[in-house]
């Protein structure tokens, strides 16, 4: 593996390792180890997950298979969906659109000059301003699966919001069992900004942006009617992701989100990185 061809790349500081896997040169019992391994922010490449691009089922441009830093597969990552199509799109795999197959389903992709736009699967029923009990306290939450589980907590002021004890404690609460839950500690700024910080669980802490989590949060905010589309989410990067909805009888349906990605290098394994 240690001349393997590899590529790093972050959408809006969530950062994450890409490799072209259409030779199925790495089989899936190696992928979990190698994530881990190479997510490794002192001993690897450093990143909060890895891509491996596989050929797709027929009707798609490809699929992938996506990990997070401690090894553990996710159905679906927003900011890397943005990713791997733009990498795909250089690469020449496809054109500026495309659609690929994730274990949430299949996500559609534009790449355009400066922003990736991913349109992600339609989300299951939120479910709003809920008690939960921590600690022997109640805390009102409400949740939604954005391609995988969010948790979304209103606090008045984001600064100061306890992201990473409230996150640890809730992504492993048993009402979440056996998957556990991403959190999100967001607030409304007007109907079409909001402020949104996330714990994410397989990283095990806070990132810069979390693109299914900020789907989450501005969907839970819809449902209140707080919000309109496109809503504008500010992330612990600095920069905005764009979150694009429509609003149905029975929920959402065009859920896009967009932002722009940058290809950071891309190199060649050595031959320490897997030990």
């Amino acid at each position: 593996m240690e001349d393997l061809e590899f590529y790093k790349m972050s959408g809006h500081g969530n950062d994450f390792i890409l490799v072209d896997n259409r030779d199925r040169r790495i089989s899936p019992a190696q992928m979990p180890d190698m994530a881990k391994n190479l997510c490794r922010r002192q001993l690897g490449i450093g990143a909060d997950g890895m891509v491996f691009i596989e050929t797709g089922s027929p009707g798609v441009d490809f699929a992938w298979r996506f990990f997070n830093a401690d090894g553990s597969e996710a159905e679906m990552c927003g900011n890397a969906s943005r990713c791997v199509a733009r990498l795909a799109y250089l690469k020449g795999i496809t054109g500026g659109r495309m659609a690929f197959q994730t274990l949430a389903g299949i996500i559609r992709a534009e790449v355009g000059p400066d922003t990736v736009k991913t349109r992600v699967t339609d989300p299951g029923d939120p479910a709003l301003n809920y008690t939960l009990n921590l600690d022997g306290k109640p805390l009102t939450l409400s949740s939604v699966n954005t391609g995988v589980p969010h948790a979304v907590i209103w606090v008045s002021d984001i600064e100061s919001a306890p992201v990473r004890e409230l996150g640890r404690a809730l992504r492993f609460h048993p009402d979440f069992a056996p998957a556990g839950t991403n959190v999100n500690f967001a607030r409304v700024i007007d109907r079409t900004r909001l402020a949104n910080r996330t714990y994410e669980r397989g990283v095990e802490d806070e990132t810069l942006a979390c693109g299914t989590g900020c789907i989450a949060a501005v969907l839970i905010a819809a449902a209140e009617n707080r919000v309109d589309s496109p809503t504008k989410v500010a992330t612990r990067m600095g920069e905005d992701l764009v979150v694009y909805f429509t609003r149905t009888e029975n929920g959402f349906r065009d859920i896009c989100l967009e932002g722009p990605v940058r290809l950071i290098c891309s190199g060649r394994l050595g031959p320490d990185a897997l030990k």
